[in-house]
Formats: structure tokens, C-alpha cells, sequence
């Protein structure tokens, strides 16, 4: 019961923060590209409850930010006018998970104020609508990989397990050969020797395709394990009895058994191929400009000056951290679940 009450609170977290990247466009207020160049490196909008004459508000309002004079991309804020937080405004284009159009944003302020929750970066672009954009090519780019990688290791240890011989010694020194090697150098190496000069969709499907054709080898050990105990099983067997084919020996009783590890799988990889993604894209091998992604969000980084000056532009990582954290939580409780059904 708690195990099952674990995987329910971790599933639900993991839910409410893909379906935010899902719909960025909804839930940002402002187009992630769209460049503001007042206000470079503006620090994040604080949000007030209270007024200059000590009056509480029920709902939050911002002041607009304006460059100080005396200061290089430093800002206070304009206490002349209060901006309440409005819900449900009319902004920038975009369209709902890529495709219907729409222009209504969760919420918003009246011009000429803005709100920035996470600051903007040196472009005057808003961090938090960048990161929700930026989420979704990095969580999709982990969640089509971890696809791949399953499905690879599906097939080859389910045929290995299953047929063994020759076969199973075959692909079992192949995924050994896999798994030794230092897979984050290999990435780079296989990255840096394919073309560069792609476009967006290109670079992203290539990176998909990169990232989950490596990774397959530790599912397919699993797989092959759970394969080799499941089919010498006694129902298993009486089935074969009764003139039951292999492939319906796999579809029926062999590979459903697999489904507990398959899941526990597909929430580990996902998060260490979200980092590979935001690795190769920090590193300048993966999506480039002005479409965001979490690394290239991070990219920026390597600047000393913002590295030092703008604590904001962290950000990004603090997004990865949560997402990443979600899904181990969910790992540790399907894990769980398993061992207790099995004991």
C-alpha cells in the first residue's frame, strides 16, 4: 500500500510538470524567442502583496522594472503604478502542444509592465517562458530516446532469453562490449563526426536517435534474465504442450512478466538522456540558437560574468534537478512495488 501510494504521489508530480512543458505556450507569458533588448539580464519580477501605504491585496501585483541610470543591467523598480497579476490574457502567438493556434497565456500584466519570473537573459528574453520551451524539446528528446533503447533491448534480450544458443552469447558479448564503454565520450565522438550544419528538426531527431541507439544494452541484460526464468515456467511449458507457438509464448505469457522492469527502466533512463541531451547542447553539439533547450539555456554559463553576476540564469538547472528527481522517485517506487510482489 505504500509503495503503491509513492508511485501515485511521484506519478502525479511527474504529470503536472510535463503537462506545463506540453503546453509552454499556455502556461509562459511571453514568446520564448522574442528578444526585449531594455532589458538584458533583468533580474526576476518580485511579486507584492502589500502597497506603498501598507494596503493588502488579495491578488498579487507587480511594479515595472526600469534601468538605473548610474548602473550597468541594473534595475529598480518604478513604484508609480501597481500591474495586478491578471489570468487568462490575450499575448504572443503560439500553438497548444504544437498544434492548434491560440493567443490566451495563464497570466500576465498590462503594458507597458512585464512579468519575469526568472529573470531574462542577455537578449531581454523571459527565462521562464524559455525554460518551458526549452523542456519540451529536452524531456521529449529523454522520453523518444528512452523509446528506442527499450525497444532495441526488448528485441534483442527477449530473442536472446527466449532462443538462447548462439544467439544469446552473440548478443550478450555485444551488449557487454556496450556497456563498458565510456558512453558520455562516445556520445561526443558519434555527435562531433555527423554533420553539424542541420536544421532544428534534423539536429533533434538525430540526437534522438544517437542517444537511444547507445543506451540499449543494460535493458536487454534485464530483459534477457527475466526472459530466461520466465520461459521455463511449468504453464509455460504446458502451453508449449498444447502446441502453442513461440511467438505466442512470447506475446502471452513471457513478455508481460518484463512490463515491472520495463517501466522501472524507462523512469531511470529518461532523466540520464535529458542530462545527454542538455550535455551535448551546453557543449554546442546540439540545438542551436534562438531555439532553446535547457543546455543551451545553460550554455550561458560559461560566461564568467554571468556566471558570477546573474544567479537567475541557474535556473535551467534547477528545472532539470526537478524533473530528474521525479522520475527517480518514481524508479525507486516501481522498484519497490517489485520487490515486494515478488517476495
Amino acid at each position: 500500500m505504500m509503495a503503491r501510494h509513492k508511485i501515485l504521489a511521484a506519478v502525479v508530480l511527474l504529470v503536472t510538470l510535463h503537462l506545463a512543458i506540453l503546453f509552454a505556450g499556455f502556461v509562459a507569458p511571453a514568446d520564448p524567442v522574442v528578444q526585449n533588448r531594455d532589458f538584458p539580464f533583468a533580474p526576476p519580477t518580485r511579486l507584492h502583496f502589500v502597497d506603498l501605504r501598507g494596503h493588502l491585496h488579495l491578488r498579487p501585483f507587480v511594479y515595472q522594472w526600469t534601468p538605473r541610470p548610474d548602473a550597468f543591467n541594473e534595475y529598480e523598480e518604478s513604484r508609480d503604478r501597481e500591474y495586478p497579476l491578471q489570468f487568462f490574457v490575450s499575448g504572443a502567438a503560439y500553438r497548444v502542444a504544437g498544434l492548434v493556434p491560440s493567443r490566451v497565456h495563464l497570466f500576465g500584466v498590462d503594458a507597458p509592465a512585464q512579468i519575469f519570473l526568472a529573470g531574462t537573459d542577455s537578449y531581454g528574453r523571459d527565462q521562464f517562458s524559455r525554460i518551458l520551451s526549452g523542456g519540451q524539446i529536452s524531456v521529449a528528446a529523454g522520453i523518444l530516446a528512452t523509446l528506442i533503447s527499450l525497444v532495441l533491448g526488448t528485441l534483442i534480450g527477449g530473442v536472446a532469453g527466449f532462443w538462447g544458443k548462439w544467439i544469446d552469447e552473440s548478443a550478450m558479448r555485444f551488449a557487454e562490449l556496450f556497456m563498458v564503454l565510456p558512453w558520455l565520450y562516445v556520445l561526443f565522438g558519434v555527435r562531433a563526426f555527423l554533420p553539424l550544419h542541420l536544421s532544428s528538426v534534423q539536429t533533434f531527431l538525430l540526437l534522438i536517435a544517437v542517444i537511444g541507439t547507445i543506451g540499449w544494452a543494460r535493458p536487454a541484460r534485464l530483459i534477457r534474465g527475466i526472459v530466461l526464468s520466465a520461459k521455463n515456467q511449468n504453464y509455460v511449458a504446458a502451453s508449449r504442450g498444447f502446441g502453442a507457438s513461440n511467438v505466442y509464448l512470447l506475446r502471452r505469457h513471457v513478455l508481460p512478466q518484463t512490463y515491472g522492469v520495463l517501466l522501472t527502466q524507462a523512469a531511470l533512463l529518461v532523466p540520464q538522456y535529458v542530462l545527454a541531451e542538455v550535455t551535448l547542447s551546453f557543449f554546442g553539439l546540439g540545438l542551436s540558437e534562438p531555439t532553446p533547450s535547457w543546455g543551451g539555456l545553460l550554455a550561458t554559463l560559461q560566461q564568467y560574468n554571468v556566471l558570477v553576476s546573474y544567479w537567475w540564469m541557474f535556473a535551467p538547472a534547477v528545472a532539470l534537478a526537478v524533473v530528474s528527481l521525479g522520475y527517480l522517485s518514481v524508479a525507486n517506487a516501481f522498484h519497490e512495488r517489485l520487490q515486494s510482489s515478488s517476495s
